[in-house]
């Protein structure tokens, strides 16, 4: 097991939080109208930060793939330059508008922006555990308010292949991504899911005897990558996108569409339960999965309605 049983549980949960919330968001960020021919059409409340870009489908995942690329491009010549300060300058940054987008749905434009920037002034100035995770959870779901509306589920799947092969790339050769997550989480702005904790470690005499020295301990951290929160909730996102436009209704839609992130939490878990301590894993290949498994097994599901 990659970390202790309590993180991997915490991880997972926090994991299904996340999307739970951002498919929350989502729905209340959805207008629901009706024809006069009984068809149902969907649309979105515009951000507060204005229109969406005015294209869909391969154009999206064009221009996310472009973004990604040229956003770790810019990150790894701050790395090898070591300027932080310009990477808590993107840091903050990216933390205040996706959160003013995502409180944004609830409440007035200049208070949502207001709010997101105290937020964010904490999570950077200010960070521990709870400022750090909860602004995470902000952070997607206005990432998902963003691209959900530009992709179907077919696009978005086809994003989720090609994210994964990406990450697999990034992880088991050129290994980037690895260095990165270790320069974001040193500099204490670290894009995703982040918790420390406590293990016991062994004293070279130990070694022999076989026992453990109880007043030794040795930090540790538990990451999940921002990205591997954000696709799988792109993904869902375009699921409830998918049944209310077929009739359903939002609170129905949402249970449903919730199938997929508790299918890829499962994944989740195994993957962290069989990983191995101190290695990286490329996690959107095995997240994609659970994506794909929650999908087919909600098309099962309204084959019996």
């Amino acid at each position: 097991m990659k970390h202790t049983l309590s993180v991997t549980v915490i991880i997972v949960l926090v994991f299904i939080l996340s999307q739970a919330i951002g498919l929350f968001v989502l729905a209340h960020s959805i207008v629901i109208q009706k024809t006069p021919d009984g068809m149902t059409v969907i649309s979105y409340k515009e951000t507060i930060i204005g229109e969406r870009p005015d294209i869909h489908g391969p154009q999206t995942i064009a221009y996310i793939l472009i973004a990604l690329g040229m956003g770790t491009g810019l990150i790894l010549l701050i790395m090898r330059f070591g300027k932080v300060i310009l990477w808590k300058m993107m840091y903050f940054f990216a933390v205040w508008m996706t959160s003013g987008i995502t409180i944004g749905v609830f409440v007035e434009p200049g208070i949502a922006m207001l709010l997101a920037l105290v937020l964010a002034v904490l999570k950077v100035y200010k960070p521990n555990v709870w400022i750090h995770n909860i602004t995470e959870l902000l952070v997607y779901s206005g990432i998902a308010i963003i691209f959900v509306p530009l992709l179907d589920v077919l696009w978005a799947g086809i994003l989720l292949v090609l994210i994964s092969l990406y990450d697999m790339f990034a992880v088991w050769r050129s290994k980037h991504m690895v260095s990165l997550a270790e320069f974001q989480t040193k500099s204490r702005a670290f894009a995703g899911i982040l918790f420390s904790y406590r293990t016991k470690v062994k004293r070279r005499a130990d070694k022999i005897l076989k026992k453990y020295d109880k007043s030794a301990r040795e930090m540790k951290t538990a990451v999940l990558g921002g990205g591997d929160i954000a696709f799988p909730m792109i993904f869902a996102g375009t699921v409830l996108d998918s049944l209310l436009s077929a009739g359903f209704q939002k609170s129905f839609a949402f249970i449903l569409s919730m199938i997929v992130p508790v299918a890829v939490s499962v994944f989740l878990l195994l993957i962290l339960v069989k990983a191995k301590k101190d290695k990286f894993y490329p996690a959107m290949p095995f997240l994609t999965a659970g994506c794909f498994v929650g999908y087919g097994t909600l098309q099962l599901i309204l084959a019996v309605l």
